[in-house]
């Protein structure tokens, strides 16, 4: 199979299961594509593959760095594109699985390295528009950058001062550093799939995930996170704000399960929104299928269109 295989989609959906069964029928590797799978010391909460799964199948971005050091998607765009290539170029199966949307979008897409980066500009242009408006904002952002313009909403505050930041730092339009992005898609052949289940029956593995962190100690992992300081991006790692509160007396165990239940009900929301805009994915009806199932459905499409 000359593919590379992408299974996305919203976390609990069975995509860790599926690329673990497709890579072991096709020789492959997986290249995570999770933003908090990085980090080392988290098992628990981060619902990471087994050590069995680890061990049966090469992975590739789990456990890179400790939850104390910062990384961040370019940090991943940097080092994963080049693994792919290079198991590629070498005829190695690849399957890169992970809900991150923001991390499959670099991978696919390309992203620039944080350019523009300026906080005093930035609030500098943020007490412009409380005083001056919004609109200030964009007919300036016409003027300097019209191509950004025309594909930022007159209201979308955000957007329009990342991409005045980014002109005013690097002296370069942001539509212009955008086109010098290098992805992987049109570059490899590649194949995107995402899992899609009955929101009830989503809500339902989740809660019962929930229920099985706890059971496998999900506090204590916690607790030991909290002796060392946290990373940014660590820290947002859905489990240990909630527990931290129940760790504190600021709340109680079924409060820490319920909020964690909530905020993943949440983000799985968001990755359904996210990757719903990509047309390029081929969504698979899960909810009736087994796994050897839907990795069998995978291998008919690919194997179609590489005929075709």
């Amino acid at each position: 199979m000359s593919s590379v295989i992408f299974i996305v989609g919203p976390t609990a959906t069975g995509k860790t299961d599926l690329s673990l069964s497709l890579a072991k029928h096709i020789g492959g590797e997986i290249i995570s594509c999770d933003s908090m799978l990085i980090y080392k010391e988290p098992r628990i909460i981060t619902s990471k593959p087994t050590a069995t799964m680890l061990r049966d199948v090469r992975h590739h971005f789990v456990d890179i760095v400790s939850v104390t050091q910062a990384y961040n998607v370019f940090d991943y765009y940097s080092s994963a594109t080049k693994k792919i290539e290079d198991l590629h170029a070498k005829n190695v199966p690849v399957i890169v699985c992970g809900g991150s949307g923001l991390y499959a979008k670099a991978l696919l897409d390309g992203i620039f390295q944080g350019a523009g980066k300026d906080e005093e500009l930035r609030q500098n242009l943020q007490d412009r528009a409380n005083e001056c408006g919004i609109e200030s904002l964009y007919q300036e952002l016409v003027e300097v950058d019209c191509e950004s313009a025309e594909k930022i909403a007159h209201n979308d505050l955000r957007r329009i001062i990342r991409a005045l930041e980014v002109y005013h730092t690097d002296g370069v339009p942001f539509s212009q550093k955008k086109k010098e992005v290098d992805g992987l898609f049109g570059k490899l052949p590649i194949k995107i799939f995402a899992l899609k289940l009955d929101r009830n029956k989503l809500y339902e593995r989740i809660n019962q995930r929930v229920d099985e962190m706890f059971e496998s100690g999900a506090v204590n992992e916690v607790k030991e996170l909290l002796k060392v300081p946290l990373s940014i991006t660590a820290a947002k790692i859905i489990g240990i704000k909630e527990i931290t509160a129940c760790i504190d007396e600021e709340s109680d165990i079924n409060c820490a399960k319920a909020e964690i239940a909530k905020n993943t009900r949440n983000f799985a929301k968001r990755q359904i929104t996210w990757f719903k805009k990509d047309q390029r994915i081929q969504w698979i009806e899960a909810d009736n299928l087994t796994i050897e199932q839907a990795k069998n459905e995978i291998i008919r499409h690919c194997a179609s269109t590489e005929r075709g």
